[in-house]
């Protein structure tokens, strides 16, 4: 476990720095409070940077922090002092482009909050206790999607987005068989 890459939490803030989406996946801040404070800790000191093209890196409490905003989003990804920074920041541009693609282009906080259970799949689907599972952005948002689109309920219950995925889905099974 010591070899292998982990990551000790995934934040994803608004302007403001408050809380849209977060992952801990270690119990270096035990309490809520203790969490909240790191997040504005975080927050403070990054807000005046501009990682909009690229992901920055800093040092926190030692802890590496990688952070990257689009819009009025801020997402953070955070390992131990002895991480590998690329390895934090492939996972955070995987998250940063799963999003992306799953918000359809309009990464901002309103679209996050109405989608909120993709976001939550997203992190899933990346991070798992701590251990990185899945950098690949297409991946990440295939493996959401699939799990999103219920292809056991009714269509009428459906998006059409949703259904005509279903609909796909079933034509591309028929064809394969």
């Amino acid at each position: 476990m010591e070899l292998c890459p982990s990551v000790k939490n995934v934040l994803l803030l608004d302007s403001e720095g408050n809380r849209i989406a977060v992952k801990y996946y270690c119990d270096d801040w035990p309490t809520n409070s203790a969490k909240e404070a790191f997040e504005k800790t975080v927050f403070t000191k990054t807000q005046k940077t501009n990682a909009r093209t690229e992901a920055e890196i800093a040092m926190f409490e030692n802890n590496v922090v990688v952070y990257k905003f689009v819009q009025n989003l801020h997402f953070f990804v955070t390992g131990g002092e002895d991480e590998n920074e690329l390895i934090l920041a492939t996972v955070l541009q995987g998250f940063f482009d799963a999003v992306g693609i799953l918000l359809r282009g309009q990464v901002e906080k309103r679209e996050a909050l109405e989608n909120l259970d993709l976001i939550l799949m997203c992190l899933d689907e990346i991070v798992d206790g701590g251990i990185i599972l899945e950098t690949d952005p297409n991946v990440i948002a295939g493996k959401v999607a699939s799990q999103s689109v219920d292809a056991g309920g009714p269509l009428s219950e459906q998006s059409i987005s949703q259904a005509l995925a279903t609909a796909r889905e079933h034509l591309t099974r028929s064809l394969l068989k």
